[in-house]
């Protein structure tokens, strides 16, 4: 049995999936794998670190492959390893070599760069499904898990907002209040500094919804977009909100969702 050592300043994932994939060349017929054995030593920062790994790395005769972006670090190991008679294989030096002397820029050496973009990049991602799947007050079974509760009668753009906001990272669920309906129970049983509560001028309401009436091939909107129906709903939101004090109203009277968004953050 061969044996592998791969080492990182980070989680080691970059180096194992490069790995993976050189390792794919050396299969057997039908498919069969080398019988290799493959060990991670991870956030390796400090050279106190390196001759541990060396020494362990000689006994086992193992092969040690590393992604290393401090040039000191990366330099111990190499010597510490070259010292002893084990193979090694610097996977990022000299790519951040080819890349510094052809933008004429050092790199900035600083560990788990990688994971930290990837950490937030999936956290974005969590958030974006985590809002979709709680629009307009749907599944409120998870509603402790999130960060923001908008509240807000129709066209004050709640979804719009929420999905923004799930952009930045934000775990959002929007919850419609409806004249003459009771806001849901499970609304006051989370930390109620999450509530956000969105309001607007009533004419700015009334054209919204006439426009958006129009958009969609009807002259009369009925109670929809009739002046004193939307008056008396915003009335109606308005005591909701004030029941609260934590709650927090913002207006999004004539306002980009840009600006409602950093306002609410």
């Amino acid at each position: 049995m061969k044996k592998v050592y791969i080492v990182s300043d980070g989680t080691g994932e970059t180096a194992a999936q490069m790995v993976k994939a050189a390792m794919i060349q050396f299969e057997k017929d039908k498919g069969e794998s080398l019988d290799v054995y493959f060990t991670r030593h991870k956030n390796v920062r400090e050279k106190v670190q390196i001759e541990g790994i060396c020494d362990e790395a000689a006994d086992a005769k193992a092969l040690i492959i590393y992604t290393i972006v401090s040039p000191e670090i990366r330099t111990a190991l190499a010597e510490c390893a070259k010292a002893r008679g084990i193979e090694c294989v610097d996977l990022i030096g000299p790519l951040l070599a080819g890349l510094a002397g052809h933008f004429g820029y050092e790199p900035k050496s600083i560990a788990g760069l990688l994971h930290n973009v990837n950490e937030a990049y999936f956290r974005r991602i969590d958030a974006m499904e985590y809002t979709i799947s709680h629009d307009d007050g749907r599944d409120l079974s998870r509603l402790g898990e999130a960060d923001l509760v908008i509240l807000g009668i129709s066209r004050t753009s709640k979804t719009p907002l929420s999905m923004y906001l799930s952009q930045q990272g934000w775990k959002v669920v929007n919850i419609p209040i409806i004249h003459g309906f009771q806001t849901p129970d499970e609304i006051y049983k989370i930390d109620q500094r999450k509530v956000i509560c969105l309001t607007i001028d009533p004419e700015n309401l009334t054209t919204i919804r006439r426009n958006r009436l129009s958009r969609l091939g009807q002259s009369r909107g009925g109670e929809y977009a009739d002046p004193d129906k939307v008056n008396d709903e915003i009335a109606y939101a308005d005591e909701i909100f004030k029941k609260n004090r934590k709650w927090a109203v913002f207006s999004v009277t004539g306002k980009a969702l840009e600006e409602t968004a950093a306002e609410i953050i």
